[in-house]
């Protein structure tokens, strides 16, 4: 089994060793690099392209937020994946984070196999958003004047898209969107978890999303989702 190539990016010495001790533990991690800011990251991700790249937001020389903006739109990356460990939750740094192509973001009090697990699943395109992180995303792609500004300002390819849906898949998109996991949309929708996996698999082809999170944001953008909704409805 090849493992889970990982670079770390965070400006503390001794957080970077901290979490190299945790990830190496596992036999299906390794670490391919280190970067104390933004700008170094750019260089050392550039030449290892890992799978996984485990980014701080508040450095110097270059915060984590630009950094992965400019990471996330080299054509020579679009295998790495960028997972946030901050110990900053506030509402514009988790929303610049997603917006600039960061797939997860989990908050530093994490637990160790946690954050083994969440790289995992980062690499696999189903990255973790925490409870309270995906309540701040939530909220703020749920507000009206920020949906409303965000919604002239994108090009109307989402919305087409999202016709090529199946009626399962809005449903099972709406869950997504509202912060669900998996195993808990299958209770909802009374499948498999496995079932609502390949239905996320499948969305995010005919959407052309990245990730998880990215599917969060074009369902309120396109306003598939809307504010105070609770309920699917089939209608297009």
């Amino acid at each position: 089994m090849t493992p889970i190539h990982v670079v770390i990016v965070d400006d503390q010495p001794l957080v970077r060793s901290g979490i190299r001790l945790v990830l190496e533990a596992a036999d299906d991690i390794e670490i391919v690099g280190e970067a104390a800011d933004g700008r170094a990251a750019l260089d050392v991700i550039g030449r290892t392209r890992p799978g996984v790249a485990l980014m701080d937001l508040r450095m110097p020389v270059m915060d984590g937020i630009t950094a992965i903006r400019q990471l996330a739109s080299d054509p020579a990356l679009t295998e790495t994946r960028y997972l946030v460990l901050t110990t900053f939750d506030h509402d514009e740094l988790v929303t610049g984070a997603i917006r600039a192509g960061a797939s997860g973001y989990l908050l530093k009090d994490t637990g160790p196999e946690q954050l083994r697990q969440a790289v995992r699943d980062t690499a696999a395109g189903d990255a973790p958003l925490s409870p309270t992180i995906a309540k701040h995303l939530i909220a703020d792609l749920a507000d009206p004047a920020s949906q409303q500004a965000e919604h002239t300002e994108r090009p109307t390819e989402q919305t087409a898209r999202l016709a090529e849906l199946t009626d399962r898949e809005r449903e099972v998109l709406t869950y997504v969107a509202r912060g669900l996991r998996n195993d808990e949309i299958a209770a909802h929708l009374v499948i498999s978890p496995e079932t609502v996996r390949t239905h996320v698999g499948r969305i995010m082809t005919k959407l052309r999303a990245r990730d998880r999170a990215s599917l969060v944001v074009i369902a309120y953008e396109t306003r598939l989702v809307r504010p105070g909704q609770q309920h699917f409805s089939n209608r297009r």
